[in-house]
């Protein structure tokens, strides 16, 4: 017999850019044993296959239908690093760029492409539970989840979170400029019309800009057990 998916538990995880939310819903989720939706990753396959086939970012009907018709692979390398794949094509190193990300952004202020992206992202929740991690997880995608968290943390330190993230990876940008990304990114993702980035009224707000990943990973943990 087939679980009714309201009954599959769901924790919410949201923020802006650099606020820490994926690596701490990916260590999370392992806590649990519970599945893991990075919904930033899908609208990032689906800029880069924008991209691929020459597709512009404003194009929304076509970037609609494109949705249907890609598909994406999220696995685990041989080396313990993320593999995703774009129709069989390696793209982990592309998705993760700047250029992606911020095309991202702006082809996730579509409302045709967060109507078709949005029976994707719910089909990620099955047992024994689910933990989603994105900007509108708690607003739009899963408004019933049980427990909802909303990350963030102060621009600068964001930036230069994600200024390390982009040298670990061999990708050299000057610092400045990703502050100024990511403050361009916060400004396009909060005022968007279509779900905008802001917390659930339900939410439990976390700011980390002086807190370590493992005192926020088991303050969200302690969180679920209380909830669950």
């Amino acid at each position: 017999m087939n679980t009714p998916a309201d009954s599959i538990p769901v924790v919410t995880i949201d923020g802006p850019s650099g606020s820490g939310k994926g690596t701490i819903s990916q260590r999370v989720a392992a806590e649990f044993g519970w599945h893991f939706l990075d919904s930033g990753a899908l609208y990032r396959l689906l800029a880069c296959a924008a991209g691929r086939d020459g597709v512009g970012l404003d194009d929304a009907a076509v970037l609609a239908e494109l949705s249907g018709r890609i598909h994406g692979e999220f696995g685990i390398g041989a080396d313990g690093g993320e593999v995703v794949r774009l129709d069989g094509v390696d793209v982990t190193r592309e998705l993760r760029t700047e250029a992606t990300g911020n095309a991202a952004s702006r082809l996730a202020a579509l409302p045709e492409v967060r109507t078709a992206l949005l029976e994707w992202q719910r089909r990620f929740r099955r047992q024994p539970g689910l933990v989603a991690d994105g900007r509108d997880m708690g607003t739009v995608v899963f408004p019933e989840a049980g427990l909802k968290i909303f990350l963030t943390a102060r621009p600068e330190v964001r930036a230069k979170r994600r200024h390390k993230q982009l040298k670990d990876k061999g990708i050299n940008i000057p610092l400045e400029e990703v502050v100024e990304e990511v403050r361009a990114r916060d400004r396009r993702d909060s005022s968007r019309e279509v779900a905008p980035l802001l917390p659930a009224q339900d939410a439990l707000i976390i700011d980390n800009s002086d807190q370590a990943v493992d005192v926020t990973v088991a303050e969200i943990i302690r969180k679920i057990r209380a909830t669950f």
